[in-house]
């Protein structure tokens, strides 16, 4: 093997190990950190190397040139993004992430232009002699048959018949465009696909316990002081109560702990990213009002809320997915919960029904259900989940279950109306909660106003959505450090 046939089986190794390290960091991330940083540098690296003597391989060789400049640019491209990635800026990373890939189709157009010239060039130099062709038309019209010149098939002569006659040259240049432009957007949206089998959740990384937060009652002893009055002076005034004293009651919320679950560093859960955060997805349905309260106003409040009692990082908006969305999360980098709401019909089709049990079951998910105000929604729930889960029968959930007391202490179910009674349901599965459902509307207690309801109750139902959102993230993270184990 020559010096020029080592030089490609290295690059070719390189740009290998440099796709699979691509698709991994797109993907579920199996390979270490410090990996992944490696070989993106060590491809810029190379890339840069062969690029670098510009003016003399410009001059030499015009093609090989463009070739490394194009693997240049790639190899650029990403280790920017994975830069920005890393670093957390999200904006540039997203900016970068975009700008690339249009820099990339005009790349590759340009590619496919010169590509249709040099192939059209050389079937019309390498075209049969048309000496030998008059002939040949000669002898067969001596022997009166009809003449009629061969088909031509391929698309990259312009002398095919499909070009027609009038403009085959423009014509194969619109047909090689619209056949690459759908080919570049086939492998975008395969490439999206293999973003973590579509889509990933990630969870904050950090650690800390679960406690409930402790509610402590301190009682201040006031006693007022004492005058001595002369009975007999001139002045007179109404004379104080003696040795009265005063009690004062102050309730004090003592947060000596970090609520989460984990080793790790700062209030998060273990089998958690730097960049990952807390997000509320509500699920959407057909046949009823999904959307009820949904986002500014109502979910974001929850949201927002959460962060202040649990110091989470969570997301700066809310979500909404259909219930066939959820396939796109892979097992490992799935929401620990999904929120379901509305009063009129919930309407699932089989698919739906396997695609959430899956979620349940398979992806360790969470159901969390809010009946937003009817009888008829809260027997449309009871359907729904004998269908989502035939072997499971629903219960009460104890108040003092750890859903309920982790990190609050919820004392009673807080409730803006009774719509499906006083008690919260559960179904549970494998040793938790797979799916919790609030009878009560505790969605209107979040949003604008609190529906009317006491203070007492709205704290009380922020409290117990951050109880359920922390526990399934909890038990979403338990169950990852058991995968990894295993």
């Amino acid at each position: 093997m020559n010096k020029a046939n080592c030089k490609t089986v290295l690059l070719m190794i390189a740009a290998t190990f440099w796709l699979a390290t691509v698709l991994d960091w797109r993907g579920d991330k199996f390979l270490p950190f410090a990996l992944h940083t490696t070989i993106f540098v060590f491809a810029f690296g190379l890339a840069t190397c062969a690029f670098w003597p510009v003016r003399r391989l410009r001059l030499a060789d015009p093609v090989l040139f463009w070739r490394r400049a194009t693997a240049l640019y790639i190899t650029s491209w990403q280790l920017s993004v994975f830069v920005t990635y890393t670093l957390v800026w999200d904006a540039l990373r997203s900016t970068l992430a975009r700008g690339g890939l249009f820099g990339l189709f005009f790349i590759g157009l340009l590619w496919t232009i010169w590509l249709l010239e040099k192939f059209s060039q050389k079937f019309e130099s390498d075209r049969y002699v048309p000496l030998n062709t008059d002939a040949l038309l000669a002898a067969k019209q001596q022997r009166g048959a009809v003449v009629r010149p061969p088909k031509i098939w391929h698309p990259l002569d312009p002398a095919a018949w499909y070009y027609g006659r009038a403009n085959p040259r423009l014509r194969q240049s619109l047909a090689g465009f619209a056949t690459y432009a759908g080919v570049f957007l086939l492998l975008c949206i395969i490439a999206s696909r293999m973003q973590g089998c579509y889509e990933i959740y990630e969870m904050p990384a950090g650690g800390g316990e679960q406690k409930t937060v402790a509610q402590v009652v301190r009682v201040q002893k006031v006693i007022r002081k004492k005058f001595i009055v002369n009975p007999f002076s001139a002045i007179i005034f109404e004379t104080p109560p003696i040795d009265d004293v005063k009690l004062q009651l102050d309730e004090v919320t003592e947060h000596t702990y970090t609520p989460g679950y984990g080793e790790g560093k700062g209030a998060g859960f273990a089998g958690g990213t730097k960049r990952g955060k807390v997000r509320f997805i509500r699920l959407e349905y057909s046949g009823g009002d999904w959307e009820q309260d949904y986002g500014i106003g109502g979910d974001l409040n929850m949201l927002v809320k959460y962060y202040e009692l649990t110091t989470h990082p969570v997301a700066n908006r809310t979500e909404s997915r259909r219930v066939a969305q959820l396939k796109n999360f892979p097992a490992t980098k799935s929401p620990p919960f999904v929120y379901l709401t509305g009063q009129k019909n919930i309407s699932f089709s089989n698919n739906d029904v396997k695609t959430l049990r899956e979620y349940l079951v398979d992806k360790h998910g969470m159901l969390f259900i809010d009946n937003g105000g009817s009888r008829h929604f809260h027997n449309q729930v009871l359907s729904t989940m004998n269908r989502v889960l035939p072997d499971v029968r629903p219960v009460p959930v104890p108040l003092d279950d750890v859903i309920h007391r982790v990190p609050f202490r919820i004392p009673f179910l807080p409730y803006v109306a009774p719509h499906g009674g006083k008690e919260a349901l559960g179904w549970y599965k494998d040793g938790r909660w797979v799916c919790y459902y609030h009878p009560g509307d505790i969605g209107d207690a979040w949003s604008d106003g609190h529906a009317g309801v006491s203070a007492e109750i709205t704290d009380a139902c922020y409290q117990l959505g951050a109880n359920v959102i922390f526990y399934a993230h909890s038990e979403y993270a338990k169950w990852l450090e058991a995968q990894k184990k295993e």
